[in-house]
């Protein structure tokens, strides 16, 4: 009995004790998982900013890049390597080039523009180099009559020369009126027309030149 009675008087101090301990655990819990809610968001936080500071690092360093290279781009364009192919432009210049070198009959097939295929490897960015492969026939005084024309030529677009072959004319001597005007050489020359165009414009890959 007298142990009863002694247990009445404690049980609103145990209970009071029970229900203090259940809420320090739950407030022990909470502030558990706040702390660690906290953490990942610091974590996401850190996350984002080391990606915001590479991103303006990168951003950086495309300004500097443009800032060094955009003369260069610029001038590349003008002189029609980068953008669409300027076929028109070249028939043109041949054209006024034969007219004003009055340099012997020539003739020329351009083939369909395909990727362009250096032996070294050229890092071109966004920019795809695609190349329009032509065949050329001139009939020649002499050999600077074909170096005039190519030098005069550069000046309406990038080109790279892949093999060039001269040889004497296989035709009769031509009477002395007419030996002026008589071709004493013939060549043939293979040369690939080079643009740089955005590879997004360009619709597949052939086969490379």
């Amino acid at each position: 009995m007298i142990l009863l009675r002694e247990f009445s008087l404690l049980r609103n101090a145990v209970l009071v004790f029970l229900a203090t301990l259940a809420l320090s655990l739950a407030a022990v819990s909470v502030s558990l998982w706040q702390l660690r809610q906290a953490r990942l968001a610091e974590a996401a936080q850190l996350l984002e900013r080391d990606g915001a500071r590479s991103r303006l690092a990168h951003a950086e360093t495309e300004k500097e890049e443009i800032r060094l290279y955009q003369p260069q781009f610029v001038e590349l364009r003008r002189k029609g390597l980068v953008g669409p192919e300027r076929r028109l432009d070249w028939v043109e210049a041949i054209r006024q080039i034969q007219e004003q070198r009055r340099l012997l009959p020539l003739s020329y097939e351009i083939e369909v523009q395909q990727p362009y295929r250096l032996e070294t490897a050229l890092p071109t960015g966004d920019y795809a180099l695609l190349g329009s492969r032509m065949v050329l026939h001139m009939d020649l005084l002499h050999e600077l009559d074909l170096l005039n024309f190519l030098a005069d030529l550069r000046v309406a677009g990038m080109f790279a020369v892949q093999d060039c072959s001269i040889r004497r004319s296989a035709g009769a001597p031509a009477p002395l009126a007419a030996a002026a005007v008589a071709p004493n050489l013939n060549a043939e020359c293979t040369l690939n027309w080079l643009t740089l165009t955005p590879a997004s414009n360009v619709p597949g890959r052939g086969a490379a030149l």
